[in-house]
């Protein structure tokens, strides 16, 4: 199995996820909380309460995990092309193959991430709803001191499954959406590049980032019932499951909530992803 797609999808997820993050924190902030007018709100008062630093809570923990992660979503989409179609990365230029097998390598990748991201994304949502100011004497500390600390409470308080809450919707929310991805990806470098030639940086670019805002629009409903079952516990709600999650959420904010974050989501899916992509390639042609 080569490992040179895990590397670069190592180093092109952290760079992309630096980026992205402190949109990223505002989006599951207007996910989680209702105190919050919209982008511009949650912004300003980010900003006037917690500094700048405030967008990038719990970053530090994404980069050395989540991070990995994304390793784990380009290197088995790259080996299930490989396994299903027996070409390398570098000869699918030549050999292009199918969207049905695009598809499935993509799914495949898509599940297999959610199942390692499950802890992590629910540590890095709980310490960015976190909206106390940077410590001060004499102010109250906040409730988690960093990840590890993160971890180990919700080990104590809500047990070894309490770290995977929200995962199945996380699971559900990976599995078609990466599949959409990297068919969307595909099909627009193929769309704008000679058979046979290599994509160039524009066209990686504007592929990387539609691939991301058109995975997000698909995502963000399932995204807004991960992101409220994961921060269930600490509010010491329970919901029934991803079902009941849906039908409450609905009930007391209408339909609208599972389209809540959309727009800042798909600001930082063309950025992100864009940068994610044309890394991922340039490190994989570089080492080819």
């Amino acid at each position: 199995m080569p490992a040179e797609e895990f590397v670069a999808g190592w180093i092109s997820g952290a760079l992309g996820l630096v980026l992205g993050h402190p949109f990223d924190t505002v989006k599951v902030r207007l996910q989680t909380q209702t105190t919050y007018r919209g982008i511009v709100d949650c912004m300003v008062k980010t900003y006037r309460h917690e500094s700048l630093l405030g967008f990038f809570k719990g970053m530090s923990f994404p980069i050395a995990s989540i991070a990995v992660v994304n390793s784990v979503l380009f290197g088995v989409y790259s080996n299930a092309l490989l396994a299903l179609t027996a070409t390398s990365h570098q000869e699918r230029r030549a050999q292009p193959p199918s969207y049905t097998h695009v598809f499935i390598a993509g799914c495949t990748g898509g599940f297999l991430q959610a199942y390692c991201l499950a802890p992590f994304d629910l540590i890095k949502v709980r310490l960015q709803n976190q909206t106390e100011p940077r410590a001060k004497p004499g102010s109250p500390p906040p409730r988690y001191r960093g990840p590890m600390h993160c971890a180990a409470s919700i080990f104590q308080a809500e047990g070894p499954r309490g770290l995977f809450r929200g995962a199945w919707a996380l699971t559900l929310r990976d599995t078609p959406t990466l599949g959409i991805y990297f068919v969307t990806y595909e099909w627009l470098c193929r769309q704008f590049t000679l058979d046979g030639q290599t994509p160039s940086s524009g066209t990686v670019l504007v592929a990387g980032g539609f691939a991301g805002i058109t995975s997000w629009v698909a995502a963000t409903p399932l995204d807004v019932i991960k992101s409220r079952m994961q921060m269930a516990g600490l509010k010491q709600r329970a919901y029934g499951g991803l079902l009941d999650c849906m039908v409450s959420s609905a009930r007391q904010e209408g339909l609208g909530v599972f389209f809540r974050g959309l727009t800042i989501n798909s600001a930082r899916a063309f950025p992100v992803n864009a940068v994610t992509f044309l890394s991922y390639e340039h490190l994989l042609l570089s080492w080819g």
